[in-house]
């Protein structure tokens, strides 16, 4: 009679080894499935990097607008993951947009534009095979479709300076505007502070922070109120600020008010933080958002600027800026920008006209 299954696994040694060594490897799943991971990460990374090596060597164009396109987005991933953790601690915490420091702020603000520019080419690339068709049109329009993560630096550069260049189309425009409404103003001093600061404006003087807050009281109700301001007027401001004047008149006053606000809760967290403490590259970008071209100018001239423009920003007390004097500050990049571009249009211009330069 020969044994059974289970006598035999006893009285062999070899087989119940064997047996304890099969079941070991089996307890212990997760480390197959790391190592596997492990290994398909590694073989991915070779093949990743033999694949920019030929392109490099073969595609040498095409590589360079490859590897922009990839590092920007992982830029904008990147992006996206610090703007949902910054809205997820607002929302632990009860934290109002407002109440943020600087940094963040920021960063929700310009992240929110870069979504909306991106949303069109997301809406045309939905039909089937419509990919093809978004990479054309990203390569023909790369200004008017592609965030700066995708730019290349001479891209940045130049695309800023067309900005810039529509922004200041709009300025003869607004400047003039001021000069019909001076007959208006019921006060007499105020009559004159306006009759003096468009002379300026015109002999190529920059008008001083005194000048411009002196006339605060003009832009929080008649003539130069913002519910006093007619569509072409809104339209003129709105090109300044480089928002799109193709919309409404009761929408384009909604769009100036709320993009002024944010730049004056913006004025605040910046001023709580100082100028000092920011990069290079954000006080050049701080710059450019309140109207400065601060692609040419020189980092210490930007800094001034700024410093001046936040000391009348936040001269606006909570009631005046209540009372919707916010165009103000929009008046106030036509004043300095008109000026300054009567002089040089590229930014190139002298030391005291750096300072003012929009």
């Amino acid at each position: 009679m020969f044994p059974g299954p289970i006598a035999y696994l006893s009285l062999s040694p070899r087989s119940s080894l064997d047996f304890g060594r099969s079941s070991k490897l089996h307890l212990s799943p997760k480390a197959d499935v790391k190592s596997l991971i492990s290994y398909v990460a590694a073989k991915t990374k070779v093949i990743n990097g033999k694949y920019h090596r030929f392109l490099g060597r073969h595609f040498p164009r095409f590589y360079v607008l490859y590897t922009i396109f990839m590092k920007g987005l992982q830029m904008f991933w990147a992006d996206a993951k610090k703007a949902r953790r910054i809205k997820t601690n607002m929302w632990k915490h009860n934290i109002k947009f407002h109440q943020l420091p600087y940094r963040e702020m920021e960063h929700l603000r310009q992240f929110r534009r870069d979504v909306t520019k991106c949303l069109f080419l997301g809406i045309i690339s939905i039909p089937p095979f419509a990919n093809y068709l978004v990479f054309l049109l990203m390569y023909l329009f790369p200004r008017q479709l592609l965030i700066q993560h995708f730019w290349t630096p001479k891209q940045q550069i130049d695309f800023l300076d067309i900005y810039h260049a529509l922004r200041k189309q709009s300025h003869p425009e607004i400047l003039c505007y001021l000069e019909k409404v001076i007959p208006l103003i019921s006060d007499a001093g105020l009559r004159w502070h306006m009759t003096e600061l468009c002379t300026k404006i015109q002999h190529g003087t920059h008008p001083t922070v005194h000048d411009i807050l002196a006339l605060r009281q003009c832009f929080s109700n008649h003539p130069l109120g913002m519910n006093q301001l007619h569509a072409l007027q809104m339209k003129a401001l709105s090109r300044a600020m480089l928002l799109t004047p193709h919309l409404p008149p009761f929408l384009l006053r909604r769009r100036l008010n709320t993009h002024m606000a944010v730049i004056h809760q913006l004025d605040k967290a910046l001023a709580k933080l100082g100028v000092g403490q920011l990069t290079l590259q954000e006080v050049k970008s701080a710059c450019y958002l309140r109207g400065l071209n601060s692609t040419h100018i020189a980092e210490e001239k930007c800094r001034t600027w700024l410093g001046e423009w936040l000391q009348i920003s936040c001269s606006l007390k909570a009631c005046e800026y209540q009372g919707r004097p916010t165009n103000l500050l929009g008046v106030q990049k036509c004043f300095q920008s008109t000026r300054s571009y009567q002089k040089n249009p590229r930014g190139d211009c002298g030391v005291g006209y750096h300072r003012y330069h929009l």
